[in-house]
């Protein structure tokens, strides 16, 4: 079991300032996800023995993934879902609250249909998309310069206040979604932060109304899939 913890602690070292992956989330140990809540609050992770204890930088992107049920198909108009309710509800709690309310962005993907395979749309390119992400960048650091901090992820609750500042329509209705969709502060932050970066790749210096109802499309699986939980 040691064993084990050090190594996913290892894992979770090495990838400060770079991306953690996990494929099929809700198959990984419970106690194992519990691990990633210091790490995506602190950016920090500490791993305790009988000679001592050492913290190790842990600042890094985590991206992950899963099915909404064992079978796959829960929710899909297409093909029925054969799991029961309860392992429905087994496979999800695997995820807890504390857990799903420290990732930034929730982003449910709709089965492709047949016909729509080769249907060519579009559609922005790599380039011009780097090019937004590029000027978003250089926006963050021109804005907190001298802050020790480079990206809207890392904003404090005080500089939140400072740099997320709402009109009363956009107030509104994050009022209205934090009621209807039972939102934690933590959630609330982080749209305000997830709203401030949609604010910054469309090139605007306030936080308009479509950028804070954009970030709340994103909170969706707080209530679909895990109100429950």
């Amino acid at each position: 079991m040691e064993e084990e913890e050090s190594q996913n602690h290892g894992e979770i070292s090495l990838a400060h300032y770079g991306v953690l992956f996990l494929d099929e989330l809700s198959e990984f140990k419970k106690s194992t996800l519990e691990m990633l809540r210091g790490p995506l609050e602190d950016g920090n992770v500490t791993i305790s023995r009988v000679m001592g204890t050492t913290t190790f930088p842990s600042k890094f992107m985590m991206i992950a993934s899963m099915n909404p049920c064992e079978c796959g198909y829960f929710g899909n108009p297409e093909k029925e879902c054969t799991c029961s309710a309860a392992s429905i509800n087994r496979y999800r709690n695997k995820i807890s609250g504390p857990i799903l309310d420290r990732i930034d962005l929730h982003i449910e993907v709709e089965p492709v249909k047949y016909e729509k395979l080769g249907f060519q749309v579009k559609s922005e390119t790599s380039k011009e998309i780097k090019q937004r992400v590029d000027r978003a960048r250089k926006i963050q650091l021109e804005r907190y310069k001298g802050l020790n901090i480079y990206s809207n992820s890392e904003l404090t609750n005080n500089l939140i206040e400072r740099f997320c500042v709402l009109d009363e329509r956009s107030k509104k209705v994050l009022e209205a979604a934090f009621s209807k969709l039972g939102l934690s502060a933590r959630a609330y932050n982080k749209i305000l932060k997830v709203s401030r970066t949609i604010a910054d790749l469309d090139n605007s210096p306030m936080i308009k109304y479509q950028h804070v109802a954009e970030a709340l499309q994103y909170r969706e699986l707080d209530k679909k899939y895990f109100k429950n939980s």
